[in-house]
């Protein structure tokens, strides 16, 4: 599956597609860079998502404080059981690095989709009619 395949899949999910960066969000985005968030996305992963045993798995990445941790839920990237449910990545085995990258890059081009949506909807001139 590729990143744009899973990406529209996702959109098909009333729950996923929920999701959506803060105001806040696109503002930490802004000030740090894409790729101090790609660096983030990749500790994230690595810490709470690529062992192959994790005590609070299901609870260990929170629903905001974090753009990555929204992609993380935004994409089923939350937690083992839903890479296996979405993504077949069988729980209780460690990732490995072709999937842990393979991750960021989805988080990554969620991101990346949401801030330019955010660009088309609110960028925009308004003109008023002539009196």
């Amino acid at each position: 599956m590729t990143i744009g395949q899973a990406l529209d899949r996702l959109k098909k999910s009333d729950f996923r597609a929920g999701f959506h960066l803060s105001q806040k969000d696109r503002a930490y985005i802004e000030k740090k860079g894409y790729p101090v968030i790609q660096q983030h996305a990749r500790d994230f992963v690595q810490k709470r998502l690529a062992p192959a045993q994790i005590p609070n798995d299901g609870k260990q990445t929170p629903m905001r404080g974090h753009p990555v941790f929204v992609a993380q839920h935004a994409c089923a990237c939350c937690c083992r059981r839903c890479l296996e449910k979405w993504y077949h990545i069988p729980q209780g085995v460690e990732l490995t690095e072709a999937q842990k990258e393979g991750v960021v890059n989805l988080l990554m081009a969620w991101i990346v989709r949401e801030m330019k949506q955010d660009r088309r909807e609110y960028n925009v001139e308004i003109k008023t009619a002539a009196k």
